[in-house]
């Protein structure tokens, strides 16, 4: 088994909260604190029992797994008006509504965001165990809002906003290696997202160079990392979109494929591989020597548990495109990407996490 991440059998980050974390953060308890503690100290013994090499708290602090980081950087406030994203599953739409964001100041790091949550889960895994941070990455301050979220009397040049942000990403990527990070993940849905028609279209409409938009995004996540400290893997994840099992959008990897893998200076990609929405592994051909390929073949969309003879013919079927000694397993997407989670019960999600594990074993020894 690899001994530095993206490990064998590894997951995305996010997990389904126990309804009394749930409770406390609803009547917004003082005692909230303590909960999350325990919460996380259970959740990490969750991940160690299933296996896994690595952990993360769960994302137990958070309400949504990107909106809670980008709001702490400066210059970003919350808007009157509101983001809508639509969502779909088999039984129809549904929608998710969050506060918008507006770039009304410079864009800085006032301080490392999440520091305290890291310590924390750093201070409650087992020797032998990896803690994992995962945030947004810098296109998703971007991708929800386009130029017009961002105020041009602050950046009447675009380009000074690129710079700032991919700074401002820097100094949190420096910041959280001093904390003893050595396993950071940057969450980005627009990498997926750009492969669908609608979802272009729908940038077109608002103004944005859709047909672009990716290479912009490559290029300020390098200017990120061109700094990253030696020690440190990042990994990045690309999903379609992950609401209460519902998802966004729809198309294989094939738009920004090329580009993507050649080009994105991280260690490796986590891909959403559970479905028939996620299309073929024929874009993994891009993918460059030396590059970890983590290969979402379980889905947290539902509860029902996949067949591990199945999930062994299709890590075969993407060795094809990419050698088997660059591809790792993983769930699709996190289990609660969201606070309200996937319809799946914690024993479901703890099978699903056992199975990865034995999974990677018999397929990589």
């Amino acid at each position: 088994m690899r001994t530095t991440p993206p490990f064998r059998a590894d997951h995305v980050g996010s997990l389904l909260r126990p309804e009394n974390l749930l409770a406390a953060r609803k009547e917004q308890s003082a005692d909230l604190r303590s909960v999350e503690d325990q919460a996380i100290r259970d959740v990490v013994q969750l991940q160690r029992d299933a296996g896994l090499q690595s952990a993360t708290d769960g994302e137990f602090r958070r309400t949504s797994w990107h909106m809670d980081f980008i709001y702490r950087l400066g210059g970003i406030s919350k808007g009157d008006d509101k983001i809508k994203v639509q969502f779909h599953n088999a039984d129809g739409d549904l929608e998710f509504t969050s506060a918008a964001l507006h770039v009304d100041g410079p864009i800085s790091l006032p301080e490392t965001i999440f520091a305290d949550h890291f310590t924390f889960l750093k201070s409650v895994v087992e020797p032998g165990v990896t803690p994992k941070l995962t945030i947004p990455s810098p296109s998703m301050v971007h991708y929800r809002g386009g130029r017009s979220a961002i105020d041009p009397a602050v950046y009447p040049d675009e380009e000074q906003f690129w710079a700032d942000l991919s700074a401002a990403y820097a100094a949190q990527i420096a910041g959280v290696a001093e904390l003893g990070c050595t396993y950071l993940q940057l969450d980005d849905t627009s990498f997926a997202y750009l492969n669908d028609p609608l979802q272009r279209a729908a940038l077109t409409a608002r103004g944005d160079d859709a047909e672009h938009q990716h290479l912009r995004y490559i290029k300020q996540v390098n200017a990120a990392l061109a700094g990253k400290p030696d020690g440190l893997t990042v990994t990045t994840h690309m999903c379609r979109g992950n609401f209460r099992s519902s998802w966004a959008a729809e198309g294989g990897y094939d738009f920004v494929a090329e580009a993507l893998f050649s080009e994105l200076a991280v260690d490796g990609f986590f891909l959403e591989y559970d479905d028939a929405r996620s299309g073929s592994f024929a874009p993994l051909r891009f993918v460059p020597p030396g590059k970890m390929v983590v290969l979402g073949l379980v889905t947290t969309k539902r509860g029902e548990l996949e067949d591990k003879d199945d999930l062994k013919r299709r890590i075969d079927e993407a060795a094809k495109y990419v050698p088997l000694d660059q591809l790792c397993l993983s769930p699709q997407c996190g289990f609660s990407s969201t606070v309200e989670g996937n319809v799946l019960t914690r024993d479901q999600q703890a099978a699903k996490l056992a199975l990865i594990v034995e999974t990677a074993a018999e397929v990589w020894g």
